[in-house]
């Protein structure tokens, strides 16, 4: 067999780049794909609420540098809420994150549906001739996409249509403010404020004022270092937490990582998390530097541990100082809604956390709910009622609305204030009456308020500062706002549906079969009554289901997940690699539609 010729791919016209929304990170300038002719070009459908996109957007920072003389990362902004749609809030998000690549801002997914796309995040790869010949949905492909980033560059390096030079990307203009884009904040004992000012890599010690500088711990760009307040470094850090002794636990997202400062010294230190992600089949328990964290968001000193939001893999995990071990104490890393014990809840991307000596609040940010979790263990939930379901409505705790919350305070009298992020508003949950308040609006994208004396302080996050509230003050009345998740919904024939996960393993990969089946097939339905048959797990990535045609619509909820690994036989332990992605399909059922409904994993959808 001939090694060296190259592969054949299936190759499709990449349609051309849309978007209502215009350009960012191009100084001005509007692309068209023939622009970009002779480059390799890397479409990347995100939206800034996503933390799995916002996993591949650290993902890509290696490629893009290793190959930024053939390689264009094109950010596809494709939002899912309202409040996603706006362009200023696009442009804070690309800012924020730190994106070094042009973003499309397609506000009314006109891209997105050119290219079939049906989840966030998908990357779609496109040669230097214009034709598309990979896609990949969900986290972790980088490798994949390295290897054939080499390949394109030799065969097309060989044809004479590949083009080298300087991408099209312009860094904006830095803005000269105290803090950039600040996540959470802590009253500290001195009164001064400590601030997680997320887009500059540091934490910022202020005054009781909330405004002067006092000190600023970090060196200010990203990395994962020790030492003291110069030396120090942290990668987008958000939540804080006071422990008993006096020093901060510090939710260092990006550096998947929990680390110590010493507000007396100055020095900071790592607690738990390698530096790595968790990825499925990694350890859930054990001494906190070897197990592998995931986008911890926020972290609260509960009952003895600190609490730790792992927004990353939706679930609720514990440091424990006392042995220096992390726990999962919530969760199955599935995303959605459910309540009851704690190994068998379902979150979906929590962000806060506020502990009373009774109850752990969070806020559960995909979901737009207020949740709890009670000592023995249990999750509840406040507001909220799943992931497509959002807004901006008072009223009683079961129609009440808010929209991707990602912050939650515990209040004197005993109800919790939540900072309704994409809706500009701190709202009050009264447990007593169970009503929802709100107590002020106009805050631009609170992440986090905090208690000093009678007042709230607010982390009004795209304003680059914190704002001062007296509480509780006069509740404020607002017009009420529903929204769904507006995805375009598949019509398809009632009665039998092929569904097929197309799943190609990547090139000088293999299956990886060590521990079983290499494959597995999670499907479900909303409402229940839609799937006749179908349901549940399985290990073919193939599946024929069974569509009631008394319901006329629906979402069908799919999860896959397939592991490969490195095929080389002169290793003895060669890397494996999982790739996972959850889907929700709108559909309706009608005489016309299809009878196959094709999910890309990896590869290209051929039939």
């Amino acid at each position: 067999m001939n090694h060296s010729a190259p592969r054949r791919r299936a190759r499709v016209r990449a349609p051309e780049l849309t978007g209502k929304g215009g350009w960012l990170n191009t100084g001005g300038k509007r692309y068209a794909l023939t622009d970009l002719r002779g480059r390799i070009v890397v479409l990347d459908f995100w939206t800034f609420c996503c933390i799995n996109c916002l996993h591949v957007l650290d993902e890509l920072r290696e490629l893009e540098e290793k190959h930024r003389d053939t390689v264009v990362v094109i950010g596809v902004h494709s939002p899912k809420f309202v409040h996603e749609a706006e362009h200023r809030a696009v442009a804070d998000a690309v800012e924020r994150y730190g994106v070094g690549h042009p973003v499309l801002d397609d506000p009314e997914l006109a891209t997105w549906k050119q290219y079939a796309v049906r989840a966030w995040p998908t990357l779609v790869v496109v040669d230097p001739e214009g034709y598309v010949v990979a896609q990949h949905a969900g986290e972790g492909h980088v490798a994949a996409l390295g290897r054939l980033v080499a390949e394109l560059e030799a065969e097309h390096a060989a044809k004479g249509t590949l083009r080298r030079g300087d991408g099209p990307y312009v860094a904006p203009e830095p803005e000269p403010t105290a803090l950039r884009f600040p996540g959470k904040a802590l009253l500290m004992p001195s009164g001064n404020l400590l601030v997680g000012d997320t887009a500059r890599h540091q934490l910022v010690e202020l005054a009781e004022d909330g405004e002067t500088v006092v000190r600023r711990i970090g060196q200010g760009s990203r990395g994962m270092t020790d030492g003291g307040p110069d030396r120090a470094r942290f990668q987008e850090p958000q939540g804080l937490a006071l422990l008993p002794d006096g020093t901060v636990v510090v939710a260092d997202t990006v550096n998947h990582a929990l680390r110590r400062f010493d507000p007396g010294t100055g020095r900071v230190t790592t607690l738990a998390g390698t530096g790595f992600p968790w990825r499925r089949g990694d350890a859930t328990s054990g001494p906190a530097r070897e197990v592998n964290l995931s986008s911890p968001w926020d972290v609260a000193w509960w009952r003895g541990r600190v609490w730790i939001a792992m927004a990353g893999i939706h679930q609720l995990w514990a440091y424990d100082p006392g042995d220096g071990t992390v726990a999962v104490t919530a969760g199955t890393t599935d995303e959605g809604l459910v309540d009851g014990p704690g190994d068998e809840a379902l979150f979906a991307q929590p962000s806060g956390l506020a502990a009373t000596p009774e109850r752990l609040w969070l806020a559960d940010s995909e979901t737009s709910a207020l949740r709890w979790v009670e000592p023995d263990g249990s999750v509840h939930t406040a507001v909220g009622t799943g992931l497509f379901d959002f807004g901006h409505r008072d009223g009683a705790a079961g129609q009440a609305l808010f929209q991707h919350p990602l912050g939650v305070t515990a209040l004197p009298d005993g109800s919790v204030a939540v900072s309704d992020t994409y809706n500009h508003a701190l709202r009050r949950y009264d447990p007593a009456t169970g009503e929802v308040t709100t107590l002020a609006t106009d805050l631009r994208e609170p992440g986090d308020a905090v208690l000093a004396g009678d007042d709230i302080v607010v982390v009004e996050s795209a304003r680059h500062r914190l704002t001062r509230l007296r509480l509780p003050g006069e509740v404020v009345k607002v017009p009420d706002a529903a929204h769904r998740t507006q995805w375009e919904e598949a019509e398809v024939a009632p009665g039998r549906l092929r569904l097929d996960v197309v799943f190609q393993v990547p090139a000088g990969r293999k299956p990886d079969t060590r521990y079983g089946p290499s494959t597995r097939l999670l499907v479900s339905s909303t409402p229940p009554e839609l799937l006749r048959g179908g349901e549940g797990a399985g290990t073919d990535l193939s599946r024929t289901l069974e569509l009631d045609p008394s319901v006329t619509e629906g979402v069908l909820h799919v999860s896959a997940m397939a592991a490969s690994c490195d095929d080389d036989a002169a290793n003895e332990y060669p890397a494996c690699h999982v790739h996972q992605q959850d889907w929700d399909v709108p559909v309706r059922l009608t005489a016309t539609g299809v009878d196959r409904l094709p999910l890309v994993l990896a590869g290209m959808n051929d039939a």
